[in-house]
């Protein structure tokens, strides 16, 4: 790249957002990590990226629920980094459970990280990036972005709502150089996924390498997790110049869950 470019990867302390944070410093791009956890192992993997990949990495804890907080992660990222050139909204929750037990105020948080913290953030960045004439915006959706599964109604919700998000935010990018798109993992082996694995099988009332076997895998005709560094390494190219022909798309990396 001609140019170092400034990244922000909401939700990056792990999983698929830190994969894709790493991938994206192994290109040369700054880095803006955001997330919770523990913070000496934060700091550790802020300075270790930075150290083995030679950019700038900064962390900023925001709270994805507080649009007070979002914009000020933005504010500082370009403080710091300098001008927001791609931006993924990777941040999000999950909760199991069938919708009559549902809890309302997990229904409230899911929607808050996994959706509308999204609009938050690309409303932050979306002015800077049209008058500067480049911007690249990816949301992390899932294959429940484009089909669902029982009991997971915040969830699949949230995720069809960014891909709805993603396309509208295309169409108001498109004469400015800014795209947006959607990368739809299938099951990625996450704390997230992970963590879902006892309520599922609860609520199917299987054990828990039942659910792996039976709901997780068998859902990817491949039998096997999609992996962080797959996801990274999409991300990398919808964020380079070459693709910017690619907009309002929905990328499915999913093992061929959504093709069945």
């Amino acid at each position: 790249m001609s140019k170092r470019f400034n990244a922000v990867i909401t939700g990056s302390t792990s999983g698929i957002g830190l994969g894709v944070a790493t991938a994206f410093a192994a290109e040369g791009m700054n880095v803006c990590l955001n997330g919770f956890g523990d913070r000496d192992r934060i700091e550790e993997t802020r300075a270790g990226l930075a150290d083995k990949y030679g950019v700038k990495v900064m962390y900023n804890g925001a709270d994805m629920t507080k649009p007070a907080e979002i914009r000020a992660l933005i504010e500082e990222a370009e403080d710091v980094l300098g001008p927001v050139d791609v931006l993924v909204n990777n941040a999000g929750i999950q909760h199991v459970s069938p919708i009559e037990d549902f809890p309302e105020e997990k229904w409230d948080a899911i929607i808050a990280i996994n959706l509308t913290a999204a609009f938050h953030t690309t409303k932050a960045v979306f002015k800077g990036m049209k008058e500067r004439g480049f911007g690249r915006i990816v949301n992390v959706a899932s294959a429940h972005g484009l089909v669902a599964s029982p009991f997971k109604s915040a969830y699949v919700a949230a995720k069809h709502g960014i891909v709805g998000l993603t396309k509208t935010v295309a169409l108001e990018g498109a004469e400015f150089g800014v795209t947006c798109n959607a990368i739809c993992p299938g099951y990625v082996k996450t704390p997230l996924v992970e963590a879902q694995i006892p309520d599922t099988a609860k609520a199917r009332g299987m054990s828990e390498e039942e659910v792996v076997q039976k709901v997780i895998l068998e859902a990817q005709p491949t039998k096997k997790f999609v992996t962080v560094e797959e996801v990274g390494a999409l991300a990398v190219f919808l964020a380079s110049r070459q693709a910017g022909s690619i907009t309002g798309a929905a990328y499915q990396i999913d093992g061929g869950w959504v093709a069945k």
